[in-house]
C-alpha cells in the first residue's frame, strides 16, 4: 500500500515537471529572407547600426579598427575613422545626435558626432567591452558575460544590471546587441543563435537560428555570426557576421514582427 502511495505521487510529480521542462526549453523562431546583399569579406564586425538612411559598422583587431559611416554597406564607406593601433574597436549604437563606440580592453567608450564623425570625448568604464544598443533613453552594453549593463549616456555610469536567463540553458558570451520591437537582440560568440531579450526581466524570450546563412567556418575560425541592424521601415533585421560576404535582411516569424501582411496572405491563396 505504502509503495503503491509513492509510486502514484511520483508519477504525478514526473507528468506536472516533465511538461514544464518541455515547455522551458528555448524554442527557435523561423524567419524569412526578405534581402541578400554582397560585399567584400574583410569586414572583422563588431558594431552594426541602420536609422533608415545611414549605416555605421565597427570592424575590429588591434592595429586594424576602424569606424565607418555608409550609405549602402556594400559599397565604399562616405566616411571611415581609424582607431589608434593600441584599441580594439567593439560594439556600437547611435542615440540622438552622438554615435557611442566601445573598446575590448581598453575600457574607453568613444563618443563621436554622429552627422560626421567628429571625435568629441572619451568615457570610462570598468571591465571588457562587447555590444552596445540604445532603448532611446539609455545605453544597453555587454560584456561577454550573461550580465547587461544599463548605462546613463551622459557619464556612462551603471544604472542597472539585468541578468540574462530562462529558455532552459545558461547565457554567456553575449556579444553585439539590437534594440528592436521592445527587445534586447543579442549575438552569441560561437553561436549561430541570436536571442531576444526581455529588458525587464532578462528572459530570453526566443531565439534565431543563423546557422543556414553562415559561411564555410573553415575558411577563417573568426567567421561567426555577429552584426544586428533593425530596418524600422522594412520590418526586419539586417544580419550578418565577422569575414562574412552577405548581408542579410530578415524578418522573424514572431516576437514582436508581423508574419505576412493580409494583402499577401491573400494574394498566396489564391
Amino acid at each position: 500500500m505504502y509503495r503503491i502511495g509513492i509510486r502514484s505521487w511520483t508519477l504525478l510529480l514526473l507528468s506536472i515537471l516533465l511538461p514544464l521542462a518541455a515547455e522551458a526549453q528555448l524554442q527557435l523562431t523561423p524567419y524569412s529572407i526578405l534581402e541578400e546583399r554582397l560585399r567584400g569579406g574583410n569586414h572583422f564586425t563588431q558594431g552594426f547600426f541602420f536609422d533608415g538612411q545611414r549605416w555605421w559598422e565597427s570592424s575590429g583587431l588591434y592595429r586594424h579598427s576602424w569606424l565607418a559611416e555608409y550609405t549602402d554597406p556594400t559599397t565604399k564607406p562616405v566616411r571611415r575613422k581609424w582607431l589608434p593601433r593600441k584599441l580594439f574597436a567593439e560594439g556600437l549604437t547611435v542615440l540622438g545626435d552622438k554615435l557611442y563606440l566601445l573598446t575590448y580592453k581598453a575600457g574607453e567608450a568613444h563618443i563621436y558626432r554622429a552627422s560626421d564623425l567628429h571625435h568629441l570625448e572619451v568615457l570610462s568604464y570598468s571591465g571588457e567591452g562587447w555590444g552596445l544598443t540604445s532603448n532611446g533613453t539609455y545605453l544597453i552594453m555587454s560584456n561577454g558575460s550573461d550580465e547587461l549593463t544599463f548605462r546613463d549616456p551622459d557619464t556612462f555610469e551603471v544604472l542597472r544590471r539585468l541578468k540574462v536567463q530562462g529558455g532552459g540553458e545558461e547565457w554567456s558570451n553575449l556579444n553585439e546587441l539590437e534594440f528592436a520591437k521592445g527587445l534586447i537582440w543579442a549575438n552569441i560568440w560561437q553561436d549561430s543563435r541570436i536571442v531576444a531579450i526581455d529588458p525587464q526581466t532578462g528572459e530570453v524570450r526566443g531565439a534565431i537560428d543563423l546557422i543556414a546563412l553562415s559561411p564555410d567556418i573553415r575558411s577563417h575560425p573568426d567567421t561567426v555570426a555577429n552584426g544586428i541592424a533593425w530596418d524600422k521601415a522594412r520590418n526586419g533585421l539586417w544580419v550578418t557576421g565577422k569575414y562574412w560576404k552577405q548581408i542579410y535582411l530578415i524578418r522573424p516569424e514572431g516576437l514582436g514582427f508581423k508574419t505576412k501582411a493580409a494583402s499577401e496572405v491573400n494574394a498566396n491563396s489564391q
